[in-house]
Parts: structure tokens; C-alpha cells; sequence
């Protein structure tokens, strides 16, 4: 009984330990580099590989830097291939529970064409693979992952090791071209141009995040800290012409912190380039009504067939083909009966777009009422399409040849009507400029009032009957188009019309009361009269001479010798109150001549005032004669007998103590 249970423990130990042996990749060092091209990378007949070479590190355990690789069971994306590293090839194999940090103080050199194509210097620890090959089509490519430790805390914001795949024609004196590029850039990949947000003091914002893959937990089929996504490097090539390509990796500046890349087996392809993918993503696809003419010729005694989505295309033998539908698109020529060599295109068509809105209304909501307001062109861009697919970019020009985007907040620069142009910016060719109508309405209730309220009364305050709804900051709530205050404060009402568009008007209610005259001053005897109103009372008060006319001022200048009768109103509409003042002036001269005319000299008006005394005198303050306001005036005379023509003066002494000096003259 215990040889069966040590049997079963011993069975489910091997089981289980090849299941978690089967996680991760395995490598194995023992191939030539005749065997990594020809027998991993590369299994056509449409291409002849020579020249084969491969170097790297010089380990005292004899282990290399290099190595077939074995991918079955794990979840890493290729199933077999070669690998290259700056350190040694065994350490790539996972789990990932260890730094792979090879290669110190060993004499391994760099790369001076890794150098030269990266723009780095300093290199060291170089593992190249390098060979020749002829292709019988125009254009090859294969799959690749860059691996790194240096992806992990802030790194990848400063450090990677470099690596390229330098192609050229065969004793070429020319200068590599690099494959290793980010997709449809000029961009080497690195651990510093591949990577997401990194966070921290010392982050750094993302860059080309798309073509990253993860950073890696410990089970791992490979044992780096994270690396890019899948990607593909790609040539256009001349067929029948002898290329010589070199892969090579190497540590910058220092050996720690080691990379790898791992180039998929048989993902060498030697095929026909039948141009670039038309797609709406890529922002080339072929317009609605277009053809494209794709051309596989080949130099040869060869056959063509034509296939789209799969499908063979009866009776399309020849070397060209027209496209008038979307689809998968691929060739396979027989070149010269030895090989078949391939081509694919994906091709799309700019779909018809169906415009289900190109006018939008929107209430003028600046408080001015003029026609103008703000639109967001970000809403009515959504809102223009029923079928516009999400890759396409729209802007909003104001003329059909506009290279000015408008704003996302735009206002319009023509009152209440305008229009605008909508076009798809990342499609070239497909579509015309739309028209787009923007309207304003606009809702108008008046300027902001003042109203005063007298006291003890009440006021109406109202705007325009015939609007949709109209809402009063009462409590409770007032729905009408005037209401009845009876109390100073600030009343609102928002009023809507039938279009949604609201405007708001502000009453501000003021108490308000009759003017009580307290005093009137007058400066008369003068060159310029004037008189000055004096009230009092919860009011703001305009005063008038005629009762038609009405000044903010209280005071009247400039004014003649006479009565007047005067006037205070309210602002507010709360009464009239009335006056009266009298402005007076002394004669500058009389002529006691006996003809009737000027013969007494006086003060018009006076008489009103009879407790009034005035005072003449010589010019030598002798007493001439005096006299009440209600009395004849003085006649010349002094005991009977005229005096002489002279300057005389004289002091009035009003009933309320005022007193008024001057003088005037006799003439005979």
C-alpha cells in the first residue's frame, strides 16, 4: 500500500512539475548560425541564404549570448525562434525571479553600425547574427519582441540598451537602413521610446504606449521585467538582387540591466509588396467610385492567381488586378516553378456619409441680446453624421477654403445667421466641405428698471404678455406677466419663449415720498442771481422754473429781477411739491429830472417787504435820507432842495436781519 501511494505521489510530482516547466520558454545553444537562418527563421524557396555569421559573448562556462528558443505551452506569443541577448541566452528563460545582469568586465565589445544608426556611442556587449540572401519578390519581413530589465521604476524615462536590423545591398558602401522602427515613424525602438506613463518624481509622461506590452510578474515565460508588444520589420527590396541584413543587440554605457529580442521562427517573408493597406484607421482609404490597379509583376515564366477574402478569384490570371471593392486582397505567383511568393493588401472604402443635421439653433445667452453667442462645435460635430466612423477627425472652417480651424468655443461672427464649413480632416481627397447654418435667437424684455414705490401705495411691475412661462422670484413662486408689490426690494423675472430661450429682467424697488422745501437761498444784488433749493425727504428730487422743464440741480443761476414760482418733483412719480422766491436788484442810477421817467430811485419788488429800512448816504457817510420798502423811493432831494449829480450809497436791512449794501448813481 505505501509503493502505490509513493507511485501516485511520484506521477503527480512529474506531472505537475512539467506543467509548470511547460510556463516558460527553454533555450538551446547548440545551433550553428547556419541552422538559426536556414532552419528557424527561414523556410522559403523563394529566397537563397549565405554568408552566415553570428558572435557574441565569450562566457568561461562556454555559454552563449544566442540561442534557439522553445515557446510550446507557454503563453509567449511565438512558438519557436531565435534569440539574442547582452547577456547569456539561458538566463532569458523564465520565470522572471532574477536580474538578468550578465556580461562585466569580460572584454565583449559593441557595434560600431549599432552606433552609428542609433546616433549612440559606447556600446558594449554585442550579440550579432548576420547572412546574406537573394529574395525572388520585391518586399520581406519578419516578427520580432524586444525584451528589457530596464523596463521597471524610472528607467525606462532614461536608460535602454540599443538594438537594430541593419539591411543594405550586398558590398554596398551605403549606410544601413534600420528596421527596428516604431510603426510609421522614423523612430528606433527602445526601452526610452516604448513605454507607458510612468509615475513618480522621476516619471515621465507615455510615448508610443500602443506598441508596449507589460511590465512582467515572476511567472513569466521570459525572465525580463517587460517588453513591446509584436511588431513587424519590413523592407521594400529589388528581386534578384543579393542584400546582406545584421542583427545585433548591445548594452549601452554598461553591462547591467540586459535585453533581448526575439525573432519569431519562420516569420521570414519573402513576398510581393502590392502597396500600403487602404484603411479609414490609416486615413487613406479609396474613395467612393474609385479603382486601384495592383500590379504583382514579377521578372520570370511565372503564374498569377488572385484572391479576395479568401476566395479564389476564377479566371484573374494576369499579373494585375483592378479593385473595385473592399476586401482582403492577396496574389501567389509561381515564380519559374521553383517557389510561390506572396502579397496581401487590405483594402476600404471611405464610407458615404449621411448628414442627418447642418442647422443648429442656439438661444443668445451672452446678456446682450445681439445675435451672437458661443457655440460648442464639439457637441455638433456628433451631431452632424448618423454614420461617421470614430477614426474620422472633423474640423470647422468659415469658408469652403478655410485653413483656419475654428475653436471648440466658438462664436459666430455674423449676427443671428451664419454659416460654417465641416470637413474630415484625416481623409484626404473623399469628401467636400458641408455647410453648416448656425442661428441665434434671441429673447429681449427690456433693460433693468428702477421703480419707485410711494409710500403707503403699491406698483405694478410687468414685461411683455405672450411668452411660454414666466417665473418670479416671489414667495410663493409667480407665474404672470406683472405682478403687485407694496414693498422696496429686488424683484427678478425669467421669461421663456416657445424657442427654449430664456431671458431674465431685474425690477429694483425703491420708497419713495413728496420733497419738504426747508429753505431757499438767494444770492441776488449781484452780476449772476442765483437760487438754491433746500428739501428734505425719502426721494431722489429734480426741480424746475416752469413746471415743464426739470433739473437734477437745485440750484438756478443767472437769473432776472422778479417773482418765481418753482417746483420739486419725486423721480419716482410721488408728488410735486411747489415754492416761491423773489430775486431782487437795486437800480444802478435814476434821473430826478421832471420828465416824468426814473424820477425816484427804489428796489423793485420790495414793497412786499414793508418792515424792510433803506438806507442812502453821501460819499461821505453823511445821512441822506431812509426809507420803508412800502414808501416812495427817494426823489433827489435832501430838506427840499436837490442835490448834486454824485454816487450815492445805500443799506437795506431786510425784516430777517440780512443787510445789503451798494451804491448807485444821480444823474441830471
Amino acid at each position: 500500500m505505501k509503493g502505490i501511494k509513493f507511485i501516485l505521489l511520484f506521477v503527480l510530482a512529474v506531472f505537475f512539475s512539467q506543467k509548470n516547466y511547460g510556463q516558460y520558454i527553454t533555450t538551446n545553444e547548440n545551433y550553428t548560425a547556419q541552422q538559426l537562418v536556414e532552419d528557424v527563421l527561414i523556410n522559403s524557396p523563394c529566397a537563397t541564404v549565405s554568408n552566415f555569421s553570428v558572435s557574441g559573448g565569450n562566457f568561461t562556462s562556454g555559454e552563449k549570448s544566442y540561442a534557439y528558443f522553445d515557446g510550446t505551452g507557454s503563453t509567449f506569443p511565438f512558438q519557436n525562434g531565435i534569440v539574442l541577448s547582452t547577456g547569456k541566452a539561458s538566463n532569458t528563460q523564465g520565470p522572471n525571479n532574477s536580474l538578468s545582469d550578465d556580461g562585466a568586465n569580460m572584454g565583449w565589445n559593441g557595434d560600431q553600425d549599432l552606433e552609428q544608426a542609433l546616433g549612440i556611442s559606447n556600446t558594449l556587449n554585442a550579440t550579432i547574427l548576420e547572412f546574406d540572401f537573394i529574395s525572388v519578390g520585391n518586399k520581406f519581413s519578419f516578427d520580432y519582441i524586444f525584451s528589457s530589465e530596464e523596463y521597471q521604476g524610472s528607467a525606462p524615462c532614461k536608460y535602454s540598451d540599443g538594438f537594430a536590423f541593419l539591411l543594405k545591398e550586398a558590398g554596398s558602401t551605403n549606410q544601413y537602413q534600420n528596421l527596428a522602427l516604431v510603426p510609421n515613424t522614423n523612430t528606433p525602438v527602445l526601452v526610452t521610446t516604448v513605454h507607458p506613463l510612468i509615475s513618480g518624481g522621476n516619471g515621465c509622461p507615455a510615448i508610443n504606449e500602443q506598441y508596449f506590452d507589460a511590465f512582467n510578474g515572476t511567472n513569466h515565460p521570459t525572465n525580463f521585467n517587460g517588453q513591446t508588444v509584436v511588431l513587424t520589420a519590413q523592407a521594400d527590396i529589388l528581386p534578384n538582387v543579393l542584400y546582406h541584413i545584421k542583427l545585433v543587440i548591445a548594452d549601452e554605457e554598461n553591462y547591467r540591466y540586459d535585453s533581448a529580442i526575439f525573432i519569431g521562427g519562420g516569420s521570414f517573408n519573402f513576398g510581393i509588396d502590392l502597396g500600403d493597406d487602404r484603411l479609414i484607421a490609416n486615413g487613406n482609404p479609396l474613395c467612393q467610385n474609385d479603382s486601384l490597379l495592383l500590379d504583382a509583376t514579377q521578372a520570370g515564366t511565372n503564374t498569377y492567381q488572385w484572391f479576395q477574402n479568401g476566395n479564389l478569384l476564377i479566371g484573374e490570371t494576369n499579373p494585375t488586378y483592378n479593385i473595385t471593392s473592399a476586401g482582403s486582397y492577396a496574389v501567389e505567383v509561381n515564380i519559374n516553378g521553383s517557389c510561390i511568393s506572396e502579397g496581401e493588401i487590405e483594402i476600404e472604402y471611405a464610407p458615404v456619409l449621411n448628414v442627418i443635421q447642418d442647422e443648429f439653433t442656439q438661444c443668445d445667452t451672452d446678456g446682450t441680446q445681439d445675435g451672437f453667442t458661443s457655440f460648442d462645435l464639439t457637441t455638433i460635430e456628433n451631431q452632424i453624421f448618423s454614420n461617421l466612423p470614430t477614426s474620422f477627425s472633423i474640423s470647422f472652417f468659415e469658408t469652403t477654403n478655410g485653413t483656419n480651424v475654428l475653436p471648440t468655443n466658438y462664436t459666430n461672427t455674423t449676427s443671428y445667421q451664419q454659416i460654417i464649413y465641416a470637413k474630415i480632416t484625416n481623409i484626404q481627397g473623399c469628401y467636400q466641405a458641408y455647410p453648416i447654418t448656425l442661428k441665434v435667437n434671441t429673447l429681449s424684455i427690456g433693460q433693468n428698471e428702477i421703480i419707485g414705490l410711494c409710500n403707503g401705495n403699491s406698483s405694478t411691475l410687468s414685461v411683455p404678455n405672450g411668452f411660454t412661462s414666466y417665473s418670479w422670484n416671489t414667495n410663493p413662486v409667480q407665474t404672470t406677466n406683472q405682478i403687485n408689490v407694496s414693498s422696496a426690494g429686488i424683484y427678478t423675472v425669467t421669461v421663456t419663449n416657445s424657442n427654449g430661450c430664456s431671458a431674465t429682467k431685474t425690477f429694483t424697488v425703491e420708497l419713495s415720498e413728496p420733497a419738504t422745501i426747508t429753505n431757499v437761498t438767494v444770492n441776488d444784488f449781484s452780476d449772476n442771481n442765483s437760487a438754491t433749493i433746500e428739501v428734505t425727504g425719502n426721494g431722489t428730487y429734480e426741480y424746475s422754473l416752469d413746471g415743464n422743464t426739470y433739473q437734477a440741480s437745485n440750484t438756478f443761476s443767472f437769473l432776472a429781477t422778479g417773482n418765481y414760482s418753482f417746483y420739486v418733483r419725486d423721480t419716482k412719480g410721488c408728488g410735486i411739491t411747489p415754492g416761491t422766491f423773489q430775486v431782487l436788484a437795486a437800480p444802478k442810477f435814476f434821473t430826478p429830472n421832471g420828465d416824468s421817467f426814473n424820477e425816484t430811485w427804489y428796489v423793485p419788488l420790495l414793497a412786499l417787504q414793508p418792515k424792510t429800512i433803506i438806507t442812502i448816504f453821501d460819499r461821505y457817510g453823511k445821512l441822506i435820507y431812509s426809507f420803508k420798502a412800502n414808501q416812495p423811493g427817494w426823489d433827489g432831494t435832501l430838506n427840499g432842495k436837490m442835490l448834486f449829480a454824485d454816487d450815492y450809497w445805500y443799506t437795506i436791512t431786510f425784516e430777517n436781519g440780512r443787510i445789503v449794501k451798494g451804491h448807485f448813481s444821480l444823474i441830471r
